[in-house]
Order: structure tokens, then sequence, then C-alpha cells
């Protein structure tokens, strides 16, 4: 299930909660030569824990064969299917990246978030992938924006290894690794309400930085 929208819009819509700000937030990282509000937790919580493994394995009917499987290679990507331990929200990876910093910086934070492929993943209480495009198809939206990707019930997802392989290249380490590993048997899933408030946020700040960009280019431009 995919769900477009655009970049740009006049108001925050009525029904997006305004989470207040959370105190003692972790400060500015940079990423890429730029700086972001990226939680700093982001940047040791690669490994998934023996509880996070074990909530993973729930969502499959066979946890033991997935067990197995991750004996044999715990560096290895898994597709696991979405809709009853959890649902994932797709996202390109800026626009991903920018709504994980606001869930971080202004909001309650994340469940557990991987990269795969040049998208982020962000994992979602269940029923969140029905409920999200029908509220961004609610909103009115204008421009372009990249599209998210809802996988819910009778979907199945490629989700980063419990480890990072070592050995491997650093882009291949960086196209499937967790940002924010699952650690515990029963984490935290945002749901459909929150990840609709980090979209309202994402494009704002995209709108913004774009209107920024076109008013420098335009001073470039003009003449002496």
């Amino acid at each position: 299930m995919a769900c477009a929208f655009g970049a740009r819009y006049s108001a925050p819509p009525a029904h997006v909660p305004d989470f207040p700000v959370q105190k003692n937030r972790p400060g500015p990282v940079r990423e890429g030569g730029a700086m972001t509000t990226w939680p700093r937790e982001t940047q040791t919580a690669a490994h998934v824990t023996s509880a996070g493994a074990a909530w993973l394995a729930s969502a499959s009917r066979f946890p033991r064969s997935v067990h197995a499987l991750w004996a044999e290679r715990p560096t290895a990507p898994i597709v696991l299917p979405c809709g009853t331990v959890f649902d994932i929200i797709s996202a390109p990876a800026l626009f991903g990246r920018r709504m994980v910093s606001r869930l971080w910086a202004d909001g309650p934070g994340t469940g557990p978030v991987g990269t795969q492929r040049g998208r982020v993943l962000m994992f979602a209480a269940p029923g969140t992938a029905q409920r999200l495009p029908a509220l961004l198809r609610w909103e009115e939206w204008g421009g372009e924006a990249p599209a998210l990707l809802c996988h819910g019930t009778g979907d199945a997802v490629t989700v980063p290894p419990l480890r990072p392989d070592e050995t491997a290249e650093p882009d291949a380490l960086a196209a499937s690794r967790w940002l924010v590993a699952p650690d515990v048997r029963h984490p935290w899933l945002p749901g459909a309400d929150v990840l609709l408030w980090a979209c309202v946020r994402a494009a704002r700040s995209m709108s913004t930085a774009a209107g920024r960009t076109a008013v420098a280019r335009g001073f470039a431009l003009s003449p002496r």
C-alpha cells in the first residue's frame, strides 16, 4: 500500500496532535556534513538484543525457524510479515530521517527504526498502515513529496540483520542497518496520529528549506 502526499501546506491540520517539546533530548548530530537533530541513541543502537530478537521473531508464524535462520546467519537481513506484531512505514531516506528527527526532537520518540535499500523503515503499531493513508488523503496537500509505503496485514518486509557484518563493505553496511534497534520484548510503537504529526512537520521543514534555496538562488542570479 502506498500513500503519496505533497510537501507544502499552509497550516497544521486541526486533528494532528501537538506533542510538547521533550526535555533532555539529544542535541544536534553531524550527519553527512550537515547538522541534524538525529538522536544520539541511534549512533550506538546497531545491535538487536535477545529480547528484541524475540519480539521480531514473534511476528512470524514460525518464530523458531526465524531464530534458527538467525543462528546460522545473524548478519543477513530477513523477511518478516507485518500486520500482527507491527506495521512498517517506509519512507525515502531524507524524508524518513526528517520524520525521525522530528519525533525525537519534539515528539514522543520512535519505535525501532532501520534502513533498507535507501529507505527508512519505521516500525509502527498494527493498523497504522491502514489508517495513515486515509489521514493523509484527508489533508489538503500541494506540490510534490516522496511517497510513503505503508506495509500492514498481508505484507512482508525485509528488515536489517541482528548485527552488522563487520567484514562487509561500508556501503553494504549502510544499506541495511538498525538506526534504533529493538532492545525489549514489547517496544513502544507509534500509531497513525503520531506519524501523521511527523509527516506534517517533516513536510514543513522541506518546504521551508526549498523556499530558502529558491530565495538564495534568486539573489545569486539577480543582476548587480
